[in-house]
């Protein structure tokens, strides 16, 4: 168990679709009891049918253990994510997209013992093909606020190429408790505290079945990489595992003291 000068964090890869939503009620509250974590993150955009969020789904993920999801480039793909954002402030889409959208990017939230963790959704440029606006700035304008009421911050970046994740990871090394990327649905094996002290990994991989690509039928991907011909990619269902890292923060300070992998297969 942690000192109580330290809280365990847990981050969870993307959640997909009822598989994934099923390994989180499974497996999660048993790795919190057995880990002593104390605050939960989870990847939520393709929690709802492999694309979006609801909020039954949602309620399905904080009922499990979760405490606060994040979002991506899918997170407006079901209509009634309005009605949930509106009124949970627990679910976050990227807070680099237009002010004029709905919804909020990042939040305080109070965990076990009454430590206060923030944590902010932010979503990178290149290659995803949605309008946003830059990430760095985006992290300096948060990170200005939220640090006056936590040296506690959780940073999720859902982005497509890994440079963009080790530059904004570096760029907020110190400010920033626990950085990781999401998005790519495919684990990255260089978790590591940086120098200044962020607990980092590149992207934390998928929540959800794995006899798949990325989480979908991989014989509908396929037939239409083989063919250019549309298909319908349903969610797939076999080896589900849960995917994510275990970080320790100091709570004083903010800075990381460790940052493991996590994952478990679901039988």
């Amino acid at each position: 168990m942690p000192e109580l000068s330290a809280v365990r964090i847990i981050a969870l890869g993307d959640v997909v679709g009822r598989p994934g939503r099923r390994a989180v009620r499974e497996v999660l509250p048993k790795l919190r009891e057995r880990t002593g974590a104390g605050f939960v993150v989870a990847n939520a955009e393709n929690a709802a049918g492999g694309s979006g969020i609801t909020p039954d789904t949602a309620k399905e993920l904080f009922d499990a253990g979760c405490d606060v999801l994040t979002g991506g480039d899918h997170f407006f793909d079901q209509k009634s994510v309005s009605e949930l954002i509106e009124r949970d402030a627990r679910v976050l889409r990227p807070a680099n997209w237009s002010r004029h959208a709905p919804g909020r990017g990042y939040g305080v939230f109070e965990c076990a013992g009454g430590v206060k963790v923030a944590v902010a959704s932010l979503m990178g440029r290149v290659f995803m093909g949605v309008p946003s606006e830059s990430p760095f700035d985006a992290a300096d304008e948060l990170l200005e606020g939220v640090r006056k009421e936590t040296p506690v911050v959780v940073v999720d970046l859902h982005a497509e190429a890994t440079s963009e994740k080790i530059a904004l990871g570096r760029y907020l090394d110190g400010r920033a408790s626990l950085f990781f990327g999401t998005h790519t649905h495919v684990p990255t094996a260089d978790a590591r505290v940086l120098d200044l002290g962020t607990a980092y990994v590149s992207d934390l991989g998928m929540t959800g079945p794995h006899d798949s690509i990325l989480g979908r039928d991989y014989q509908a991907v396929l037939s239409k990489m083989r063919s250019g011909v549309p298909a319908r990619f349903e969610v797939a269902k076999g080896d589900v595992r849960l995917q994510g890292v275990l970080a320790t923060v100091d709570t004083e300070s903010g800075r990381a003291r460790a940052i493991e992998r996590i994952e478990e297969r679901l039988a």
